[in-house]
Protein backbone atom coordinates (compact mmCIF):
# COMPACT_ATOMS: atom_id res chain seq x y z
CA UNK A 1 0.00 0.00 0.00
CA UNK A 2 1.05 3.53 -0.61
CA UNK A 3 1.89 5.69 2.46
CA UNK A 4 -1.16 7.93 1.87
CA UNK A 5 -3.52 4.93 1.77
CA UNK A 6 -2.14 3.68 5.12
CA UNK A 7 -2.60 7.13 6.66
CA UNK A 8 -6.23 7.23 5.43
CA UNK A 9 -6.97 3.79 6.93
CA UNK A 10 -5.50 4.86 10.30
CA UNK A 11 -7.51 8.07 10.23
CA UNK A 12 -10.72 6.16 9.44
CA UNK A 13 -10.04 3.63 12.21
CA UNK A 14 -9.36 6.38 14.72
CA UNK A 15 -12.53 8.19 13.61
CA UNK A 16 -14.57 4.98 13.99
CA UNK A 17 -13.18 4.40 17.48
CA UNK A 18 -13.97 7.96 18.53
CA UNK A 19 -17.47 7.61 17.10
CA UNK A 20 -18.02 4.34 19.01
CA UNK A 21 -16.70 5.91 22.20
CA UNK A 22 -19.17 8.78 21.83
CA UNK A 23 -22.03 6.33 21.18
CA UNK A 24 -21.18 4.30 24.29
CA UNK A 25 -20.83 7.41 26.44
CA UNK A 26 -24.18 8.65 25.16
CA UNK A 27 -25.72 5.24 25.94
CA UNK A 28 -24.37 5.37 29.50
CA UNK A 29 -25.61 8.92 30.09
CA UNK A 30 -28.97 8.77 28.32
CA UNK A 31 -30.05 5.20 29.05
CA UNK A 32 -28.22 3.42 31.83
CA UNK A 33 -27.85 6.31 34.29
CA UNK A 34 -31.47 7.37 33.78
CA UNK A 35 -32.63 3.78 34.29
CA UNK A 36 -30.57 3.60 37.48
CA UNK A 37 -32.01 6.87 38.73
CA UNK A 38 -35.56 5.68 38.01
CA UNK A 39 -35.02 2.40 39.87
CA UNK A 40 -33.48 4.20 42.84
CA UNK A 41 -36.38 6.66 43.00
CA UNK A 42 -38.88 3.79 42.88
CA UNK A 43 -37.02 2.04 45.68
CA UNK A 44 -37.01 5.22 47.79
CA UNK A 45 -40.77 5.59 47.27
CA UNK A 46 -41.35 2.01 48.42
CA UNK A 47 -39.13 2.59 51.47
CA UNK A 48 -41.30 5.63 52.24
CA UNK A 49 -44.44 3.44 52.08
CA UNK A 50 -42.85 0.88 54.40
CA UNK A 51 -41.99 3.68 56.82
CA UNK A 52 -45.58 4.92 56.85
CA UNK A 53 -46.96 1.42 57.48
CA UNK A 54 -44.49 0.86 60.33
CA UNK A 55 -45.44 4.22 61.82
CA UNK A 56 -49.11 3.17 61.70
CA UNK A 57 -48.20 -0.15 63.31
CA UNK A 58 -46.44 1.65 66.18
CA UNK A 59 -49.46 3.93 66.65
CA UNK A 60 -51.85 0.97 66.76
CA UNK A 61 -49.65 -0.87 69.25
CA UNK A 62 -49.46 2.17 71.52
CA UNK A 63 -53.26 2.50 71.35
CA UNK A 64 -53.62 -1.15 72.34
CA UNK A 65 -51.15 -0.75 75.23
CA UNK A 66 -52.94 2.26 76.69
CA UNK A 67 -56.39 0.76 76.16
CA UNK A 68 -57.74 4.19 75.31
CA UNK A 69 -60.34 4.58 72.59
CA UNK A 70 -59.92 8.35 72.36
CA UNK A 71 -57.16 9.66 70.13
CA UNK A 72 -55.82 13.15 69.61
CA UNK A 73 -53.80 13.64 66.46
CA UNK A 74 -52.67 16.12 63.84
CA UNK A 75 -54.18 15.73 60.38
CA UNK A 76 -52.37 16.95 57.28
CA UNK A 77 -54.76 18.98 55.12
CA UNK A 78 -52.17 19.23 52.36
CA UNK A 79 -49.15 21.41 51.71
CA UNK A 80 -48.02 20.67 55.29
CA UNK A 81 -51.00 22.43 56.88
CA UNK A 82 -52.03 20.51 60.00
CA UNK A 83 -55.08 20.70 62.21
CA UNK A 84 -55.70 19.00 65.50
CA UNK A 85 -58.32 16.26 65.45
CA UNK A 86 -59.88 14.13 68.13
CA UNK A 87 -61.22 10.65 67.42
CA UNK A 88 -63.87 9.49 69.90
CA UNK A 89 -63.63 5.77 69.04
CA UNK A 90 -60.38 4.57 67.51
CA UNK A 91 -61.21 0.87 67.75
CA UNK A 92 -61.70 0.73 63.98
CA UNK A 93 -59.45 2.50 61.51
CA UNK A 94 -59.21 2.94 57.75
CA UNK A 95 -56.06 1.51 56.19
CA UNK A 96 -54.80 2.20 52.69
CA UNK A 97 -54.66 -1.19 50.95
CA UNK A 98 -53.45 0.09 47.58
CA UNK A 99 -54.60 1.86 44.43
CA UNK A 100 -56.25 4.57 46.54
CA UNK A 101 -58.62 2.17 48.34
CA UNK A 102 -59.09 2.24 52.10
CA UNK A 103 -60.58 -0.62 54.13
CA UNK A 104 -62.05 -0.32 57.62
CA UNK A 105 -60.30 -2.69 60.02
CA UNK A 106 -60.01 -3.29 63.72
CA UNK A 107 -56.58 -3.15 65.32
CA UNK A 108 -55.72 -6.85 65.01
CA UNK A 109 -56.78 -6.97 61.34
CA UNK A 110 -54.76 -3.85 60.63
CA UNK A 111 -51.64 -5.25 62.32
CA UNK A 112 -51.94 -8.49 60.35
CA UNK A 113 -52.41 -6.56 57.10
CA UNK A 114 -49.46 -4.26 57.88
CA UNK A 115 -47.18 -7.26 58.49
CA UNK A 116 -48.16 -8.82 55.15
CA UNK A 117 -47.93 -5.52 53.27
CA UNK A 118 -44.52 -4.59 54.65
CA UNK A 119 -43.28 -8.09 53.83
CA UNK A 120 -44.51 -7.68 50.24
CA UNK A 121 -42.98 -4.20 49.95
CA UNK A 122 -39.67 -5.42 51.38
CA UNK A 123 -39.55 -8.15 48.72
CA UNK A 124 -40.19 -5.49 46.10
CA UNK A 125 -37.36 -3.31 47.44
CA UNK A 126 -35.05 -6.33 47.34
CA UNK A 127 -35.91 -6.80 43.66
CA UNK A 128 -35.35 -3.11 42.95
CA UNK A 129 -31.98 -3.31 44.70
CA UNK A 130 -31.02 -6.27 42.49
CA UNK A 131 -32.16 -4.32 39.42
CA UNK A 132 -30.01 -1.36 40.47
CA UNK A 133 -27.03 -3.66 40.94
CA UNK A 134 -27.54 -5.09 37.44
CA UNK A 135 -27.68 -1.60 35.95
CA UNK A 136 -24.51 -0.63 37.83
CA UNK A 137 -22.84 -3.77 36.50
CA UNK A 138 -23.90 -2.84 32.96
CA UNK A 139 -22.48 0.65 33.41
CA UNK A 140 -19.24 -0.87 34.69
CA UNK A 141 -19.11 -3.28 31.73
CA UNK A 142 -19.61 -0.49 29.19
CA UNK A 143 -16.96 1.61 30.92
CA UNK A 144 -14.55 -1.33 30.73
CA UNK A 145 -15.39 -1.68 27.03
CA UNK A 146 -14.66 2.00 26.53
CA UNK A 147 -11.36 1.61 28.34
CA UNK A 148 -10.37 -1.24 26.03
CA UNK A 149 -11.57 0.64 22.93
CA UNK A 150 -9.43 3.61 23.84
CA UNK A 151 -6.46 1.42 24.76
CA UNK A 152 -6.25 2.77 28.30
CA UNK A 153 -4.62 0.78 31.08
CA UNK A 154 -6.79 -0.59 33.85
CA UNK A 155 -7.21 1.62 36.89
CA UNK A 156 -5.99 0.25 40.21
CA UNK A 157 -8.74 -0.90 42.63
CA UNK A 158 -8.24 1.95 45.10
CA UNK A 159 -8.74 4.71 42.51
CA UNK A 160 -12.11 3.41 41.32
CA UNK A 161 -15.27 5.00 42.58
CA UNK A 162 -18.93 4.06 42.64
CA UNK A 163 -20.99 5.09 39.62
CA UNK A 164 -23.94 6.08 41.80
Amino acid sequence: MAPTATANVNTNTTGNVEQKVLQYEKFIDEVLKKDLQTVMEQRDAVYNQISQYLQLKNTIQSLQETGSKRLKTDVDLGCNFYVQAEVADSSRIFVLVGFGFFVEMDHSEALCFIDKKTSQLTSFTDQLTKDAAKIKANIRMVLEGLRELQGLTELPEHSRREVF
